[in-house]
């Protein structure tokens, strides 16, 4: 009787750990500050085209005129192909505007918003997570 019982009690425990998990990796309403976006002028330093997450790192200088490096995650590989991206649209070195979710840690980490190439191409409006606005 109890062996009976087990088997449906500790499936549901399963799947409640799994969906806290999930919640809790794209819970960037938590990470990021989506009310006060940032936009820097910024140089690429890489392009890790990847999964789970596209990752830009880029150079910017602070009102100082110091180099400050920060890191924005983006939608993964293929959420960005269905929006237009390559693999190879960005490189080190290219000249970029970025429109950035900082962290609410006040880490120079971030979600990507929006990002323009020099030659004033947009690479779409990108949203990584579902329930962002778009």
């Amino acid at each position: 009787m109890i062996r009976n019982l087990l088997t449906p009690l500790a499936l549901i425990v399963s799947l409640l750990t799994a969906n806290s998990l999930a919640i809790a990796h794209h819970g960037t309403n938590a990470e990021y500050d989506s009310e006060h976006p940032i936009t820097f002028q910024a140089t690429v330093t890489e392009f890790a085209f990847s999964n789970p997450h596209v990752q830009i790192y880029f150079d910017v200088k602070d009102e100082k005129g110091k180099i400050v490096h920060w890191a924005v995650e983006a939608p993964s590989p293929g959420r960005l192909i269905r929006r237009g991206w390559t693999r190879d649209e960005i490189k080190a070195g290219d000249q970029i505007t970025i429109v950035v979710d900082p962290a609410r840690s006040g880490a120079t980490v971030g979600g990507l918003r929006k990002l323009v190439l020099a030659n004033g191409k947009e690479l779409g409006v990108v949203h990584g997570y579902e329930g962002r606005p778009q």
